[in-house]
């Protein structure tokens, strides 16, 4: 990656504002911390999501769908769900289902990015998702002032934010200095050297001049393994620190058992690594004592605080702080680009209705 040229023409004024009161004061100090210690920028690539702009939003665009599909054909398919069901459920008369199961139709049939309905537009955006590497190897984690709960719920049920939730993108937004700070330094970041192929650097670079200015989006956090080649994700985005380490808890006390066989799949829910363990003698044998290991590993996950580093089985994993910009140019967030890679056609995903929003069977 390239992080070009910060001095770009057309580019949008930028607000920026001095935090004066005491949480945000403390939250823009921890930043510039960050900012001194931080090493490289290490970019993952691009993750898709759906937003929309009403008539009364100006430039603003809402965020219906988290900004994390690994492929634009996966942000599409979640458009097509909200507006189906949105036709199904929350159409006001049959002339608005109408113009939503034409949108639905639309998608079904081919890569759309950008569709009206209704008077409000819809459109597949990108993101570029990156990292930034500390001192001694290791990715950036979760920092001092980033939010935790007062008391960690571990629960498999817990309810919390996701990922976006609720989400504006406002251009004209105010920022603060460490943000404005970032912003600039990622500016001109693009695709450049030979082990990119041509047309994604070629889209990179036209991404530059169409859309000069890029927004930040809340940071999130992902599990990663060190690996020979360096970090791997395991598991994520999710909204804060906590959940991933709840997500990494699951992973090693009901998910990875059922996956490497010490726990058959179609066992009791609640069965895992730590029921098992505490039932003792009642499940002896070599798949019992290794599912004590990985229930010991979760439990130091638990009682360590907040713990961001766990070692199990030789493996290092570790809560690593991940960000998203969006490109932004003269009409609003960037949208995916002819190199980005689909994994999956378009596809119908939901039965007919009618106009009156009954399913209808198929055939």
């Amino acid at each position: 990656m390239d992080r070009g040229d910060v001095g770009r023409a057309g580019s949008r004024p930028m607000v920026v504002r001095v935090p004066v009161e005491p949480v945000e004061a403390a939250v823009e100090a921890d930043a510039a911390d960050a900012h001194a210690r931080a090493g490289d920028v290490v970019v993952r690539g691009p993750v898709f999501g759906v937003a929309a702009q009403g008539p009364g939003d100006g430039p603003r665009w809402r965020v219906l769908s988290a900004v994390t599909s690994g492929c634009p054909q996966q942000a599409r398919d979640g458009l097509n769900s909200l507006l189906w069901f949105r036709a199904k459920d929350d159409a006001h008369d049959r002339a608005e289902r109408r113009a939503l199961l034409a949108a639905v139709a639309r998608l079904e049939g081919g890569r759309v990015d950008e569709l009206a309905v209704a008077g409000t537009r819809y459109r597949i955006v990108r993101a570029e998702e990156y990292a930034v590497t500390v001192p001694g190897g290791g990715m950036e984690g979760p920092r001092p002032t980033d939010p935790e709960p007062p008391v960690p719920d571990w629960s498999r049920v817990a309810a919390g934010p996701d990922v976006d939730d609720g989400l504006v993108l406002d251009p004209d937004a105010p920022v603060t200095p460490a943000q404005a700070v970032e912003q600039l330094a990622l500016r001109g970041l693009s695709y450049a050297g030979g082990r990119f192929p041509q047309d994604v650097r070629s889209d990179s670079r036209q991404a530059l001049a169409g859309h000069p200015d890029v927004l930040l989006l809340p940071p999130s956090f992902t599990i990663v393994e060190r690996t020979a080649g360096g970090w791997t994700p395991v598991n994520g985005p999710h909204a804060s620190a906590h959940a991933a380490r709840r997500a990494l808890d699951f992973s090693l006390t009901w998910m990875w058992p059922r996956l490497r066989g010490l726990i058959a799949y179609d066992a009791d829910l609640h069965t895992d690594a730590r029921t098992v363990a505490a039932a003792g003698a009642a499940f002896a044998g070599p798949p019992a004592a290794e599912l004590a290991e990985y229930a010991a590993a979760a439990d130091r996950l638990r009682a360590g605080g907040r713990v961001n580093r766990l070692e199990f089985q030789g493996s290092v994993y570790e809560i690593a702080r991940t960000r998203r910009l969006v490109r932004w140019g003269p009409d609003g967030p960037e949208g995916p680009r002819p190199s980005d890679a689909d994994t999956q056609d378009p596809a119908r995903l939901h039965p007919p209705l009618d106009e009156d929003g009954r399913v209808l069977p198929d055939g």
